[in-house]
């Protein structure tokens, strides 16, 4: 596996991702791309190997890699050892090599055009009926007004066709540009098919400054432009919904004796078309000396209320019984491993499995005793907007 290497010219950053995606990868590679929130670097690792199965992910020993986890806790996460790992950045192409990142030349064939090679395995995701979503939502109240669950996130899918096929590494250039504080995501396994997403929630973060980080993302309003983002008001409904997703993530703390956390928040956030309330919790692991504290709060957060419900077993059990299809990635989460000794995880939001010819998309709606069925289904058409927006322009 080599990639040309010529002369320094002009660099071209999504062409130069196009062409080495069609060199690396095939029916046997598994590979994952990727853009971090607030910056223009785009990483792509191909593993040879594929991908491995694993029961619990442990962040502090794992290999640098890219994680992927479904949304069913007891399902099998994956891990993709990072055999080749490339960094794109507006100027160059960078590998990483024994010694830390080398700058690589490759060849920009401007009139190379084939590059569907990339996306000839893709997996078509299967289609499974959901009942009526407003009536969804409406038994999740019913179970939230006896005392059943606290809170619970029914979703839904919608598949979408295209006549043609698509270029999903420009749609991932156009998430990228078009959503700023995301992580933007392009993965492709033959265990998980092919996925695109641009998600603004964190889940875990450990860096190698021993910070640790989580946050608390939930309540949806849409954007609109020019707004002062401190003036905007929010309903009680909104507010206890982003608060226990709050006191979820302290609860974790509280299980493992963790006190010694600062937190910031809540504020208003946007994430692309949407706006959220956002808490920030950190924690300084080597200060409590608690090294393992990425891995543990992993398994404890996961998957999250704001994307499940309160009581988890609870609301586990209404979804399996009620929503009538398999989430798959969506509501799991993914992202680098260790690199550059930085972990980044985050739920798997505002996705879609593709293939050459259909993207199905998936969104959800926080549910408590105050939501409105036609209110919460506006919401996830909101969420899905992120990603339709970017496919049909």
């Amino acid at each position: 596996m080599k990639v040309t290497e010529i002369q320094e010219r002009p660099f071209h950053q999504q062409q130069a991702v196009t062409q080495v995606l069609a060199q690396l990868t095939n029916e046997k590679n598994s590979f994952s791309m990727w853009r971090m929130p607030e910056t223009q670097e785009v990483f792509l690792l191909v593993s040879e190997s594929g991908p491995r199965k694993l029961a619990t992910l442990d962040v502090e020993s794992a290999k640098p890699g890219f994680a992927i986890a479904p949304f069913l806790p007891h399902q099998p996460k994956y891990f993709l050892e990072a055999d080749y790992l490339y960094r794109f950045t507006r100027r160059e192409l960078q590998v990483k090599g024994r010694f830390g990142w080398e700058k690589k030349e490759i060849a920009l064939n401007e009139d190379d055009k084939n590059t569907n090679q990339v996306f000839l395995h893709f997996h078509s995701p299967e289609h499974h009926p959901t009942e009526d979503y407003p009536a969804l939502v409406a038994a999740g109240v019913e179970q939230i007004k006896s005392g059943v669950l606290e809170k619970v996130v029914p979703a839904r899918k919608q598949v979408i066709h295209f006549s043609a096929p698509q270029d999903w590494t420009a749609v991932f250039f156009k998430l990228a540009e078009r959503y700023p504080h995301a992580l933007v995501t392009l993965c492709s396994t033959p265990e998980t098919g092919t996925w695109v997403g641009a998600t603004p929630e964190l889940l875990i973060r450990q860096d190698g400054n021993d910070q640790f980080k989580t946050v608390a993302l939930a309540g949806t309003k849409p954007f609109d432009a020019g707004i002062d983002l401190k003036t905007v008001a929010w309903t009680q409904k909104e507010i206890e919904e982003q608060a226990m997703v709050s006191r979820y993530i302290i609860n974790c703390f509280k299980k493992i004796r963790v006190r010694e956390f600062d937190e910031h928040g809540p504020r208003t956030v946007q994430a692309g078309n949407l706006l959220h309330l956002k808490t920030e919790f950190t924690v300084d692991t080597r200060a409590i000396n608690f090294p393992q504290l990425a891995s543990v709060m992993l398994n404890l957060l996961h998957p999250t209320s704001a994307v499940c419900g309160m009581p988890l077993t609870e609301a586990l059990h209404f979804l399996a019984e009620r929503e009538g299809m398999d989430r798959e990635l969506y509501g799991g989460y993914w992202g680098p491993v260790n690199i550059d000794s930085e972990t980044n995880l985050f739920v798997n939001l505002r996705c879609m499995k593709v293939s050459e010819k259909s993207a199905t998309l998936f969104a959800g709606a926080g549910v408590t005793l105050d939501s409105i069925p036609e209110t919460e289904w506006k919401e996830t058409e909101w969420k899905m907007n992120t990603l339709l927006n970017v496919i049909q322009s």
